[in-house]
Protein backbone atom coordinates (compact mmCIF):
# COMPACT_ATOMS: atom_id res chain seq x y z
CA UNK A 1 0.00 0.00 0.00
CA UNK A 2 0.78 3.62 -0.70
CA UNK A 3 -0.12 6.58 0.88
CA UNK A 4 -1.90 9.26 -0.88
CA UNK A 5 -0.22 12.72 -0.29
CA UNK A 6 -2.73 14.97 -3.25
CA UNK A 7 -5.35 14.68 -5.52
CA UNK A 8 -5.09 16.81 -8.42
CA UNK A 9 -8.36 19.16 -8.68
CA UNK A 10 -11.03 18.50 -11.18
CA UNK A 11 -9.25 14.78 -12.13
CA UNK A 12 -10.74 11.65 -12.34
CA UNK A 13 -9.56 10.31 -8.93
CA UNK A 14 -10.87 13.73 -7.29
CA UNK A 15 -14.62 13.42 -8.76
CA UNK A 16 -15.06 10.03 -7.71
CA UNK A 17 -14.14 10.97 -4.15
CA UNK A 18 -10.60 9.86 -3.49
CA UNK A 19 -8.67 12.22 -0.95
CA UNK A 20 -5.11 12.88 0.26
CA UNK A 21 -4.37 10.25 3.35
CA UNK A 22 -6.07 7.49 1.16
CA UNK A 23 -4.08 4.53 0.68
CA UNK A 24 -3.85 2.89 -2.41
CA UNK A 25 -4.52 -0.97 -1.87
CA UNK A 26 -4.86 -2.03 -5.54
CA UNK A 27 -5.66 -1.73 -9.33
CA UNK A 28 -7.95 -4.11 -10.69
CA UNK A 29 -7.31 -6.41 -8.16
CA UNK A 30 -3.20 -6.18 -8.63
CA UNK A 31 -1.38 -4.71 -5.59
CA UNK A 32 0.67 -1.25 -5.85
CA UNK A 33 4.26 -1.67 -4.22
CA UNK A 34 5.52 0.96 -6.37
CA UNK A 35 5.40 3.29 -9.17
CA UNK A 36 5.94 0.65 -12.17
CA UNK A 37 2.92 -1.66 -10.55
CA UNK A 38 1.16 2.00 -10.65
CA UNK A 39 1.67 2.65 -14.19
CA UNK A 40 1.01 -0.34 -15.38
CA UNK A 41 -1.89 -1.68 -13.87
CA UNK A 42 -3.42 1.91 -15.04
CA UNK A 43 -3.02 1.82 -18.34
CA UNK A 44 -6.53 0.42 -18.81
CA UNK A 45 -9.16 1.74 -20.00
CA UNK A 46 -11.22 0.60 -16.78
CA UNK A 47 -9.68 0.36 -13.88
CA UNK A 48 -11.29 -0.56 -10.25
CA UNK A 49 -8.98 1.36 -7.67
CA UNK A 50 -9.11 -0.08 -3.97
CA UNK A 51 -7.95 2.30 -1.22
CA UNK A 52 -8.82 2.11 2.67
CA UNK A 53 -9.90 5.38 4.72
CA UNK A 54 -10.13 5.29 8.38
CA UNK A 55 -9.47 2.01 8.44
CA UNK A 56 -12.46 1.44 5.94
CA UNK A 57 -11.96 -0.29 2.23
CA UNK A 58 -13.55 1.56 -0.42
CA UNK A 59 -13.42 0.87 -4.45
CA UNK A 60 -14.70 3.24 -6.99
CA UNK A 61 -14.77 2.30 -10.82
CA UNK A 62 -12.94 4.81 -12.97
CA UNK A 63 -13.75 4.99 -16.99
CA UNK A 64 -10.90 6.31 -18.90
CA UNK A 65 -8.70 6.96 -21.70
CA UNK A 66 -5.98 3.75 -21.85
CA UNK A 67 -3.16 5.72 -20.71
CA UNK A 68 -4.75 8.71 -18.98
CA UNK A 69 -3.32 9.23 -15.47
CA UNK A 70 -6.22 9.79 -13.03
CA UNK A 71 -4.56 12.39 -10.61
CA UNK A 72 -2.99 10.83 -7.65
CA UNK A 73 0.06 12.62 -6.19
CA UNK A 74 2.41 10.55 -3.60
CA UNK A 75 5.37 11.39 -1.08
CA UNK A 76 8.08 9.58 -3.37
CA UNK A 77 7.88 9.55 -7.30
CA UNK A 78 8.67 6.10 -7.18
CA UNK A 79 6.37 5.97 -4.16
CA UNK A 80 8.82 4.24 -2.57
CA UNK A 81 12.02 5.37 -1.28
CA UNK A 82 15.27 4.96 -4.18
CA UNK A 83 17.46 2.06 -3.89
CA UNK A 84 21.04 3.54 -3.37
CA UNK A 85 24.11 2.26 -4.87
CA UNK A 86 25.56 -0.65 -3.45
CA UNK A 87 28.80 -0.34 -5.83
CA UNK A 88 32.36 1.55 -5.14
CA UNK A 89 33.32 1.71 -8.47
CA UNK A 90 36.89 2.77 -9.12
CA UNK A 91 35.69 5.79 -10.92
CA UNK A 92 32.45 7.09 -9.31
CA UNK A 93 32.49 10.94 -9.58
CA UNK A 94 30.47 11.33 -6.16
CA UNK A 95 33.39 9.49 -4.28
CA UNK A 96 35.31 12.31 -5.96
CA UNK A 97 33.76 15.42 -4.16
CA UNK A 98 35.43 17.25 -1.44
CA UNK A 99 34.24 16.88 2.09
CA UNK A 100 31.67 19.67 3.88
CA UNK A 101 29.22 19.39 0.74
CA UNK A 102 25.40 18.96 1.11
CA UNK A 103 24.18 15.75 1.78
CA UNK A 104 22.19 15.06 -1.69
CA UNK A 105 25.44 15.75 -3.33
CA UNK A 106 27.15 12.30 -2.09
CA UNK A 107 23.61 10.16 -2.54
CA UNK A 108 24.39 7.48 -4.87
CA UNK A 109 21.59 6.22 -6.67
CA UNK A 110 21.12 3.12 -8.60
CA UNK A 111 17.02 2.29 -9.16
CA UNK A 112 15.85 0.43 -12.27
CA UNK A 113 12.69 2.55 -11.83
CA UNK A 114 14.75 5.68 -11.96
CA UNK A 115 16.24 4.21 -15.46
CA UNK A 116 12.27 4.37 -16.51
CA UNK A 117 11.32 7.69 -15.48
CA UNK A 118 14.32 10.33 -15.44
CA UNK A 119 17.02 7.80 -18.01
CA UNK A 120 19.26 7.05 -15.24
CA UNK A 121 21.64 4.68 -15.92
CA UNK A 122 22.12 1.42 -13.66
CA UNK A 123 24.61 -1.11 -13.44
CA UNK A 124 21.91 -3.79 -12.23
CA UNK A 125 23.82 -5.00 -9.08
CA UNK A 126 20.99 -4.27 -7.03
CA UNK A 127 18.31 -6.51 -8.83
CA UNK A 128 17.28 -9.69 -8.17
CA UNK A 129 16.14 -12.23 -11.17
CA UNK A 130 12.50 -11.56 -9.73
CA UNK A 131 12.92 -7.32 -10.76
CA UNK A 132 14.62 -8.65 -14.20
CA UNK A 133 11.39 -10.79 -14.88
CA UNK A 134 8.99 -8.18 -13.80
CA UNK A 135 10.47 -5.85 -16.43
CA UNK A 136 10.22 -7.79 -18.90
CA UNK A 137 6.40 -8.98 -18.06
CA UNK A 138 5.80 -5.44 -17.71
CA UNK A 139 7.48 -4.49 -21.01
CA UNK A 140 8.99 -1.44 -19.37
CA UNK A 141 11.78 -0.11 -22.27
CA UNK A 142 14.59 1.04 -22.45
CA UNK A 143 16.62 -0.01 -19.45
CA UNK A 144 19.69 2.48 -19.29
CA UNK A 145 22.88 -0.35 -17.90
CA UNK A 146 26.27 0.72 -17.61
CA UNK A 147 27.99 -1.91 -18.32
CA UNK A 148 31.80 -1.08 -18.15
CA UNK A 149 33.26 -4.04 -19.54
CA UNK A 150 31.54 -7.77 -19.99
CA UNK A 151 34.12 -9.16 -18.35
CA UNK A 152 32.70 -10.94 -14.92
CA UNK A 153 36.09 -10.50 -12.86
CA UNK A 154 37.40 -7.09 -14.26
CA UNK A 155 33.94 -5.88 -13.40
CA UNK A 156 33.47 -7.02 -9.81
CA UNK A 157 37.05 -5.56 -9.38
CA UNK A 158 36.06 -2.04 -10.94
CA UNK A 159 33.09 -1.92 -9.14
CA UNK A 160 33.94 -3.60 -5.82
CA UNK A 161 31.01 -5.59 -5.43
CA UNK A 162 30.87 -9.29 -5.69
CA UNK A 163 27.42 -9.46 -7.89
CA UNK A 164 29.06 -7.44 -10.58
CA UNK A 165 29.82 -9.75 -12.94
CA UNK A 166 27.09 -12.33 -11.68
CA UNK A 167 24.32 -9.97 -13.08
CA UNK A 168 25.63 -9.93 -16.39
CA UNK A 169 23.50 -12.94 -17.32
CA UNK A 170 20.48 -10.34 -17.00
CA UNK A 171 21.45 -8.56 -20.25
CA UNK A 172 20.42 -12.24 -22.25
CA UNK A 173 16.88 -11.77 -20.13
CA UNK A 174 16.15 -8.59 -21.33
CA UNK A 175 17.50 -9.64 -25.00
CA UNK A 176 15.07 -12.96 -24.94
CA UNK A 177 12.28 -10.68 -22.88
CA UNK A 178 12.37 -7.95 -26.11
CA UNK A 179 13.43 -5.11 -23.67
CA UNK A 180 15.42 -1.89 -24.87
CA UNK A 181 18.26 -1.40 -23.87
CA UNK A 182 21.16 1.73 -24.16
CA UNK A 183 24.56 0.83 -22.81
CA UNK A 184 27.56 2.64 -21.38
CA UNK A 185 31.29 2.43 -20.77
CA UNK A 186 33.02 4.30 -18.32
CA UNK A 187 36.62 3.52 -19.35
CA UNK A 188 39.35 4.13 -17.03
CA UNK A 189 43.05 4.06 -18.45
CA UNK A 190 44.72 1.10 -18.09
CA UNK A 191 41.73 -1.00 -16.82
CA UNK A 192 38.93 -1.82 -19.07
CA UNK A 193 40.44 -0.21 -22.04
CA UNK A 194 42.70 -1.76 -24.89
CA UNK A 195 42.13 -5.53 -25.05
CA UNK A 196 39.57 -5.38 -22.35
CA UNK A 197 37.43 -2.68 -24.12
CA UNK A 198 37.49 -4.81 -27.68
CA UNK A 199 36.00 -7.57 -25.79
CA UNK A 200 33.58 -5.37 -24.48
CA UNK A 201 32.49 -4.09 -27.35
CA UNK A 202 32.48 -7.13 -29.11
CA UNK A 203 30.74 -9.29 -26.46
CA UNK A 204 27.76 -6.79 -26.42
CA UNK A 205 27.06 -6.80 -30.01
CA UNK A 206 25.31 -10.34 -29.11
CA UNK A 207 22.59 -8.26 -27.50
CA UNK A 208 21.41 -5.90 -30.80
CA UNK A 209 19.23 -4.78 -31.86
CA UNK A 210 17.75 -4.93 -28.10
CA UNK A 211 20.78 -2.96 -27.18
CA UNK A 212 20.78 -0.35 -29.78
CA UNK A 213 23.41 1.72 -28.64
CA UNK A 214 26.63 1.94 -26.26
CA UNK A 215 28.41 5.10 -25.43
CA UNK A 216 32.19 4.70 -24.55
CA UNK A 217 33.19 7.72 -22.27
CA UNK A 218 36.29 8.67 -20.56
CA UNK A 219 36.16 8.78 -16.71
CA UNK A 220 35.97 11.45 -15.06
CA UNK A 221 39.07 12.50 -12.08
CA UNK A 222 38.99 15.31 -9.89
CA UNK A 223 41.50 16.45 -8.15
CA UNK A 224 39.69 14.83 -4.78
CA UNK A 225 41.23 11.23 -5.04
CA UNK A 226 43.08 10.42 -2.31
CA UNK A 227 43.03 7.04 -0.85
CA UNK A 228 41.43 6.27 -3.83
CA UNK A 229 42.37 4.02 -6.62
CA UNK A 230 44.75 5.64 -8.73
CA UNK A 231 43.80 6.92 -12.24
CA UNK A 232 44.98 8.95 -14.89
CA UNK A 233 43.80 10.87 -17.29
CA UNK A 234 43.88 9.46 -21.12
CA UNK A 235 46.97 11.02 -23.34
CA UNK A 236 46.01 12.75 -26.89
CA UNK A 237 47.59 9.47 -28.48
CA UNK A 238 45.98 7.04 -26.20
CA UNK A 239 42.39 8.82 -26.76
CA UNK A 240 42.96 8.44 -30.78
CA UNK A 241 43.72 4.71 -29.93
CA UNK A 242 40.08 4.42 -28.01
CA UNK A 243 38.22 5.71 -31.24
CA UNK A 244 40.40 3.65 -33.16
CA UNK A 245 39.20 0.68 -31.93
CA UNK A 246 35.47 1.56 -31.14
CA UNK A 247 35.01 2.70 -34.90
CA UNK A 248 36.97 0.34 -36.33
CA UNK A 249 34.08 -2.68 -34.26
CA UNK A 250 31.60 0.12 -35.05
CA UNK A 251 32.22 0.09 -38.61
CA UNK A 252 32.20 -3.29 -38.99
CA UNK A 253 28.92 -3.72 -37.14
CA UNK A 254 27.48 -1.20 -39.26
CA UNK A 255 28.48 -3.05 -42.74
CA UNK A 256 26.36 -5.99 -41.20
CA UNK A 257 23.57 -4.68 -39.59
CA UNK A 258 23.28 -1.18 -40.69
CA UNK A 259 23.85 0.56 -37.62
CA UNK A 260 27.19 1.50 -35.70
CA UNK A 261 25.78 0.72 -32.40
CA UNK A 262 29.33 1.78 -30.60
CA UNK A 263 29.73 5.87 -29.93
CA UNK A 264 32.74 7.84 -28.14
CA UNK A 265 31.86 10.75 -26.01
CA UNK A 266 32.95 13.99 -27.26
CA UNK A 267 35.55 14.62 -25.00
CA UNK A 268 37.79 11.78 -26.19
CA UNK A 269 37.73 13.38 -29.49
CA UNK A 270 38.91 16.57 -27.87
CA UNK A 271 41.55 15.11 -26.03
CA UNK A 272 42.52 13.22 -29.10
CA UNK A 273 42.89 16.48 -30.89
CA UNK A 274 40.37 15.12 -33.45
CA UNK A 275 37.26 16.54 -35.35
CA UNK A 276 33.95 15.93 -33.99
CA UNK A 277 32.30 13.92 -36.85
CA UNK A 278 29.22 15.09 -39.11
CA UNK A 279 25.71 14.64 -37.56
CA UNK A 280 25.19 11.05 -39.82
CA UNK A 281 27.59 9.16 -37.93
CA UNK A 282 25.33 9.62 -34.96
CA UNK A 283 22.11 8.03 -36.08
CA UNK A 284 20.07 10.52 -34.64
CA UNK A 285 21.95 10.99 -31.51
CA UNK A 286 20.88 8.13 -29.41
CA UNK A 287 23.38 8.82 -26.65
CA UNK A 288 22.98 12.54 -26.44
CA UNK A 289 22.72 12.72 -22.71
CA UNK A 290 25.86 11.34 -22.37
CA UNK A 291 28.07 13.61 -24.21
CA UNK A 292 28.15 11.84 -27.59
CA UNK A 293 27.67 14.22 -30.51
CA UNK A 294 26.56 17.13 -28.62
CA UNK A 295 29.71 19.48 -29.86
CA UNK A 296 27.76 18.39 -33.77
CA UNK A 297 24.51 18.57 -32.58
CA UNK A 298 25.16 22.36 -31.22
CA UNK A 299 27.13 23.33 -34.45
CA UNK A 300 24.34 21.80 -36.63
CA UNK A 301 21.77 23.83 -34.83
CA UNK A 302 23.60 27.02 -34.35
CA UNK A 303 24.00 26.73 -38.28
CA UNK A 304 20.38 26.64 -39.10
CA UNK A 305 20.25 30.21 -36.62
CA UNK A 306 22.64 31.55 -38.92
CA UNK A 307 20.15 30.87 -42.15
CA UNK A 308 17.61 31.94 -40.02
CA UNK A 309 19.42 35.06 -39.31
CA UNK A 310 17.30 37.89 -41.49
CA UNK A 311 14.62 36.60 -39.65
CA UNK A 312 15.93 36.30 -36.41
CA UNK A 313 17.20 40.09 -36.74
CA UNK A 314 13.56 41.09 -37.15
CA UNK A 315 13.46 41.38 -33.66
CA UNK A 316 17.10 42.24 -32.17
CA UNK A 317 16.95 45.24 -30.33
CA UNK A 318 20.99 47.21 -30.74
CA UNK A 319 22.87 47.95 -29.50
CA UNK A 320 22.73 44.71 -27.18
CA UNK A 321 25.77 43.56 -25.10
CA UNK A 322 26.26 40.23 -23.10
CA UNK A 323 28.54 37.63 -21.98
CA UNK A 324 28.92 33.52 -21.97
CA UNK A 325 30.97 31.59 -19.49
CA UNK A 326 31.95 28.12 -20.53
CA UNK A 327 34.40 25.36 -19.70
CA UNK A 328 37.78 24.78 -21.58
CA UNK A 329 36.30 22.01 -23.80
CA UNK A 330 33.93 24.00 -25.17
CA UNK A 331 35.42 27.52 -25.68
CA UNK A 332 36.75 27.12 -28.76
CA UNK A 333 33.56 26.13 -30.34
CA UNK A 334 31.46 28.94 -28.27
CA UNK A 335 34.06 31.82 -29.11
CA UNK A 336 33.61 30.85 -32.98
CA UNK A 337 29.83 31.23 -33.02
CA UNK A 338 29.99 34.22 -30.69
CA UNK A 339 32.26 35.86 -33.63
CA UNK A 340 30.01 34.48 -36.51
CA UNK A 341 26.88 36.23 -34.61
CA UNK A 342 28.64 39.17 -34.13
CA UNK A 343 29.47 39.42 -37.73
CA UNK A 344 26.48 38.63 -38.61
CA UNK A 345 24.57 41.28 -36.29
CA UNK A 346 26.01 44.50 -35.94
CA UNK A 347 24.96 46.21 -32.64
CA UNK A 348 25.75 42.53 -30.95
CA UNK A 349 28.73 42.41 -28.54
CA UNK A 350 29.52 38.79 -27.02
CA UNK A 351 31.84 38.33 -24.42
CA UNK A 352 33.37 35.01 -23.86
CA UNK A 353 35.08 33.80 -20.86
CA UNK A 354 36.80 30.37 -20.22
CA UNK A 355 36.15 29.37 -16.83
CA UNK A 356 39.08 26.80 -15.39
CA UNK A 357 37.49 24.51 -13.26
CA UNK A 358 39.73 25.00 -10.00
CA UNK A 359 37.02 23.61 -7.69
CA UNK A 360 37.13 19.98 -9.35
CA UNK A 361 40.78 20.29 -10.90
CA UNK A 362 42.04 21.21 -14.13
CA UNK A 363 41.52 17.96 -15.99
CA UNK A 364 38.10 18.25 -15.67
CA UNK A 365 37.25 20.44 -18.60
CA UNK A 366 33.05 19.94 -19.14
CA UNK A 367 30.40 23.11 -18.79
CA UNK A 368 28.82 20.84 -16.87
CA UNK A 369 30.72 20.70 -13.99
CA UNK A 370 31.01 24.46 -13.79
CA UNK A 371 30.36 25.63 -10.24
CA UNK A 372 29.34 28.98 -9.06
CA UNK A 373 32.66 29.34 -6.88
CA UNK A 374 34.53 29.48 -9.57
CA UNK A 375 32.47 31.59 -11.73
CA UNK A 376 32.39 34.30 -9.13
CA UNK A 377 36.23 34.26 -8.55
CA UNK A 378 37.40 34.19 -12.40
CA UNK A 379 34.43 36.30 -13.49
CA UNK A 380 34.65 39.29 -11.26
CA UNK A 381 36.08 42.81 -12.42
CA UNK A 382 35.36 41.15 -15.83
CA UNK A 383 32.95 43.35 -18.49
CA UNK A 384 29.30 41.19 -18.52
CA UNK A 385 27.16 43.17 -20.22
CA UNK A 386 23.56 43.66 -19.17
CA UNK A 387 23.45 39.37 -18.89
CA UNK A 388 25.72 36.55 -18.36
CA UNK A 389 24.67 33.45 -19.71
CA UNK A 390 25.50 29.85 -18.41
CA UNK A 391 24.85 26.16 -19.54
CA UNK A 392 21.79 25.08 -18.38
CA UNK A 393 23.31 22.15 -17.41
CA UNK A 394 25.60 23.61 -14.78
CA UNK A 395 22.44 24.68 -12.41
CA UNK A 396 20.54 22.02 -10.58
CA UNK A 397 17.14 23.16 -11.92
CA UNK A 398 14.76 22.30 -9.19
CA UNK A 399 16.95 23.98 -6.24
CA UNK A 400 18.96 26.64 -8.54
CA UNK A 401 22.47 25.82 -7.06
CA UNK A 402 25.10 25.22 -8.80
CA UNK A 403 27.84 21.60 -7.43
CA UNK A 404 29.49 23.76 -5.01
CA UNK A 405 26.13 24.88 -3.01
CA UNK A 406 25.95 28.49 -4.56
CA UNK A 407 23.04 29.74 -5.43
CA UNK A 408 22.45 31.16 -8.68
CA UNK A 409 20.67 34.39 -6.98
CA UNK A 410 23.85 34.64 -4.96
CA UNK A 411 26.10 34.62 -7.90
CA UNK A 412 24.64 37.54 -9.74
CA UNK A 413 24.46 39.65 -6.87
CA UNK A 414 28.19 39.05 -6.67
CA UNK A 415 28.44 39.53 -9.73
CA UNK A 416 26.02 42.37 -10.66
CA UNK A 417 24.30 41.25 -13.56
CA UNK A 418 21.31 38.74 -13.96
CA UNK A 419 22.59 35.55 -14.48
CA UNK A 420 20.47 33.49 -17.35
CA UNK A 421 21.19 30.15 -18.37
CA UNK A 422 20.77 28.95 -21.93
CA UNK A 423 19.89 25.06 -23.63
CA UNK A 424 22.53 23.13 -24.88
CA UNK A 425 20.95 23.54 -28.38
CA UNK A 426 23.06 25.85 -30.30
CA UNK A 427 19.66 27.31 -32.21
CA UNK A 428 18.68 28.56 -28.59
CA UNK A 429 21.88 29.37 -28.27
CA UNK A 430 21.98 31.91 -30.61
CA UNK A 431 18.35 33.14 -29.80
CA UNK A 432 19.86 33.99 -26.26
CA UNK A 433 22.27 36.04 -27.23
CA UNK A 434 20.19 38.23 -29.24
CA UNK A 435 17.52 38.68 -26.81
CA UNK A 436 14.89 37.11 -29.43
CA UNK A 437 12.58 34.41 -28.88
CA UNK A 438 13.13 30.89 -31.38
Amino acid sequence: MVRVTAVDGGSLAERHGMRPGDMLVSINNNGIRDVLDYRFYLAERSVAVRFLRDGEEHTVIINKGEYDDIGLEFEFPLMDKERSCANKCIFCFIEQNPKGMRDTIYYKDDDSRLSFIHGNYITLTNMKPEDIHRIVRMKFSPVNISVHTTNPELRVRMMKNKNAGRVLSYLKILKEGGIQMCGQIVLCRGVNDGAELVRTLTDLEEYFPEMSSVSVVPAGLTKFREGLCPLSDFTKEEAGTVIDIVDRIAEAHKADTGSRMFFVADEMYLKAGREIPPAEYYEGYPQLENGVGLLRSFSDEFGMAAEDIDLLRADFRAPRHVSVATGVAAYPMISSFAARLMALVPGLTVDVYRIINNFYGESITVSGLLTGKDLAEQLTGKELGEALYLPENCILPEERLFLCGMSVDELSARLGVPVLTSPCDGYAFACAMLGVTE
